[in-house]
């Protein structure tokens, strides 16, 4: 059975899907952006199979995602960074994360907290509105054709 492409939909929400939509893709983002950079790191880390680490992290390095970098030349050992891209990615499951942390953390509370470096406070993710800045809920937008929208 073959994958639906979803990088030559026209949708944005379906291509960045296409790139980083893969159930481990956004882990081993995750993994990445909170300093698990290599690959032993991140196999240990993540329980994955070495195969789909390997297949995963050529994915992410070739659409510009992770950038990798090595760290030893006998034997040739590398490790992986977020590029520009990748670093705005985190901002995608930071509000992930927020909505994990509401509807899925149960009585534990949520398995991690974000700190803002800035203030030294705890913080979650929220969207809003880059106009008015106002917070963005799905109820309160319409969705209306873009430019790049296929006859």
């Amino acid at each position: 059975m073959q994958r639906t492409d979803f990088g030559d939909m026209a949708c944005s929400i379906a291509r960045t899907l296409d790139v980083a939509g893969e159930p481990w893709s956004p882990l081993i983002i995750r993994d990445v952006w909170t300093g698990i950079v290599r690959f032993d790191e991140l196999q240990r880390d993540l329980g994955i199979s070495r195969k789909v680490l390997t297949e995963r992290l050529a994915w992410l390095v070739g659409h510009g995602v992770l950038e990798r970098r090595q760290y030893s030349e006998r034997p040739p050992r590398y490790e992986y960074g977020l590029t520009a891209k990748g670093l705005e990615l985190t901002e995608v499951l930071m509000a992930i994360s927020a909505w994990g942390d509401r509807w899925t953390a149960g009585e534990a509370g949520p398995p991690v907290l974000l700190r803002h470096r800035a203030c030294g406070e705890h913080v979650h993710a929220e969207i809003r509105c880059s106009h008015c800045g106002e917070l963005l809920h799905g109820d309160e937008v319409d969705v209306v054709e873009g430019p790049g929208a296929r006859p």
